[in-house]
């Protein structure tokens, strides 16, 4: 070992960033939405409570996007298909 070591140019945090799109965030919710995605985890015999809590902003966030004509459709054909069970 040497007797000092130079951390002038050292970083905190990670040695090597992560990849992909994903961002860690800190972020508070309410107890009964964590626990309800966590219970959904478990019925499904396993997985990620945040990758479903993330797919779940997604598709929200994707329906936000789709022009008002794709969401009557879907909506005729969900109630239809309600009204026929």
């Amino acid at each position: 070992m040497k007797a000092k070591y130079d951390f002038s140019k050292g970083k905190r945090g990670a040695v090597l960033p992560t990849p992909g799109k994903k961002v860690r965030i800190t972020i508070r919710l309410d107890r009964d939405i964590v626990d309800w995605f966590r219970s959904k985890v478990e019925e499904q015999g396993g997985g990620n409570y945040q990758s479903m809590l993330n797919d779940a902003l997604r598709t929200y966030m994707e329906r936000q996007e789709q022009p008002i004509e794709e969401v009557v459709r879907r909506v005729v054909r969900e109630e239809l298909q309600a009204a026929q069970e």
